[in-house]
């Protein structure tokens, strides 16, 4: 229990500094989020846990097989000036691109 407390303490710090800083510097605030923060925190609080390296080896492979996924909630927010979309339109069908390329990703490496 102590562990998963110390957890939501260093990912919500993270989180609430990352959205802090965007109304300060957005680009920066960006850059920060963009790099693979939840991962970096994530590893070796899950081998610290567990204490299994070949499980967290195994959770590294997929993080890094889900980038292209991950990347298409984003494809909104990029055309949402070309296409007249607001904040919640583009965040809105970016949830629902984050299935299709899943199911994509799924059907192709099947």
């Amino acid at each position: 229990m102590t562990t998963f407390v110390l957890n939501v303490l260093i990912s919500a710090f993270v989180i609430g500094f990352a959205s802090w800083l965007a109304g300060r510097s957005p680009g920066f605030a960006g850059l920060i989020v963009a790099m693979p923060i939840a991962s970096m925190l994530v590893l070796p609080l899950a081998e610290l846990q567990h204490g299994d390296a070949a499980k967290t080896f195994a959770m590294a492979r997929s993080i890094f097989a889900a980038i292209p996924i991950s990347l298409t909630f984003f494809l909104p927010f990029v055309l949402a000036e070309r296409f007249g979309l607001g904040f919640w339109q583009a965040y809105a069908l970016g949830c629902c691109l984050l299935p299709v390329a899943y199911a994509v990703q799924r059907a192709v490496t099947a």
